[in-house]
């Protein structure tokens, strides 16, 4: 498995913990050179210090502004050379009814998770254009392909991921270049932690009465676990997945869309 990436440098955003450092850890066990993008340079290096022999280099870097995210594709390219894989990982979620609904709320979500993972895009797409490959993989969620309640600004924006996947998938179909999502169900994140917090506070729950409540939604009566989803990532990414582009991969435990 150590050669089957060998050759190709990859950026994953959100990488300092949680699925984006399970996708950077599989990537580079792979053989891919990584370049790790998060807020925390703490949590980056942490990570990048795990990965030897390979290449490396942490960038620290907002995916909602589009400058900081220039810097750190440019600081990347810089250190170790062309971008040929970019996993869009980072992201955020938070909760609430529609009423309740902030416009803070609502630009957050779509300003990480959208136009972050279009900024992301818009550069590195450049470099696997002029190299003849490239391999795109924007974390969604099974959220981008259902709706649920109480999250409807996330669930817009993982929608409009799995809209931008398609489209620029059409763009590149003939360039060696492929797009696509891979959309987790809960995982066993900090993320789907503080959600089953929040639950629990708001109504008053036991945090396991939360948990199994989210658990529902899995025919497996699990949480997905990070690995599962680095290792669907990894497959995606390989230059024998060339035929397969445009997908929206549910890591869900059977989970109905």
């Amino acid at each position: 498995m150590t050669a089957l990436l060998t050759g190709l440098h990859a950026l994953v955003t959100g990488a300092g913990r949680g699925i984006g450092a399970a996708i950077v850890r599989n990537l580079a066990g792979a053989g891919a050179d990584v370049t790790l993008v998060g807020r925390s340079r703490r949590d980056l290096e942490a990570v990048a210090a795990e990965l030897e022999p390979v290449r490396r280099s942490c960038q620290v870097a907002d995916v909602a502004d589009a400058e900081s995210v220039r810097t750190a594709v440019a600081a990347a390219r810089a250190a170790i050379g062309p971008i040929t894989v970019l996993v869009n990982n980072a992201g955020q979620a938070l909760s609430g009814p529609l009423g309740a609904t902030s416009d803070a709320l609502w630009h957050s979500m779509l300003s990480v998770n959208l136009t972050g993972t279009f900024h992301c895009m818009r550069e590195c797409l450049p470099d696997m254009l002029k190299a003849g490959f490239g391999r795109i993989v924007n974390v969604a969620s099974t959220a981008g392909l259902v709706g649920y309640p109480y999250v409807s600004a996330y669930c817009a924006s993982k929608h409009g991921v799995i809209g931008l996947t398609r489209a620029v998938a059409l763009e590149t179909a003939r360039r060696n270049v492929t797009v696509n999502a891979v959309c987790p169900g809960y995982a066993d994140t900090d993320l789907v932690r503080t959600a089953v917090a929040n639950i629990s506070a708001k109504t008053g729950r036991g945090e396991s009465e939360a948990l199994a409540e989210l658990l529902s939604h899995n025919p497996q009566g699990r949480l997905v676990t990070p690995e599962e989803v680095a290792d669907t990532v990894r497959w995606l990414c390989l230059r024998s997945s060339a035929s397969i582009t445009g997908q929206s991969i549910a890591v869900a435990g059977g989970e109905v869309m």
